[in-house]
């Protein structure tokens, strides 16, 4: 059996789910400031191939591919922004992999046009939520705040909000020292 201390000291583990049409920015910022607070941020493709293409025509490479996952192994799921986003809507890998984090009380983020997907899921009922201008009338409580926490359901409204939303992930995973050490070594304003 684990103790608190044990678990405090094991490497928390992000998992990034990446696809073709994904906002760039919303992916990578967070998942570079992840990495810096020294949390495990790993991008699992949901295509065929590691090799992802962006809304801005930026291709990068994931980390692997969605199937060799283990989800049990995260201590959170995010899911980036973009117009190739609702197309997860119907994607049952996907819908499995939040409806299990939302049931176990893990933290779920979403930035974007992915709070769409969450609510598509059932995942933001009675649940205040944030997105992006777009979508932002799809959430069954809308908010225009730029990050929303609700429970254990991060959300946050785009592009120009990713870097907040990483280190408010790294916040809720490290604690405040390492997200400040982080901020201020990207000159983020604190």
């Amino acid at each position: 059996m684990k103790n608190d201390a044990d678990e405090s000291l094991r490497q928390k583990r992000v998992l990034v789910l990446v696809f073709d049409g994904i906002e760039e920015v919303e992916a990578l910022a967070p998942v570079d400031i992840l990495r810096r607070a020294g949390i495990d941020a790993i991008m699992a493709s949901l295509e065929d191939s590691k090799t992802v293409t962006g809304r801005s025509n930026i291709s990068f490479e994931a980390d692997t591919l969605f199937p060799d996952i283990e989800p049990e192994s995260f201590d959170l799921v995010f899911l980036p922004g973009g117009p190739g986003v609702l197309e997860l809507i119907d994607d049952q890998r996907v819908s499995q992999l939040i409806q299990s984090f939302d049931q176990s009380e893990k933290p779920i983020a979403a930035i974007c046009a992915a709070p769409k997907v969450l609510a598509a899921f059932g995942i933001l009922n009675g649940r205040p939520a944030t997105s992006h201008q777009s979508v932002r009338s799809d959430l069954p409580q809308p908010s225009d705040e730029p990050i929303v926490v609700s429970d254990h359901i991060l959300t946050s409204q785009g592009a120009g909000t990713a870097v907040d939303f990483g280190l408010r992930l790294a916040r809720l995973l490290t604690g405040d020292t390492v997200a400040r050490s982080v901020a201020a070594s990207i000159h983020a304003p604190q």
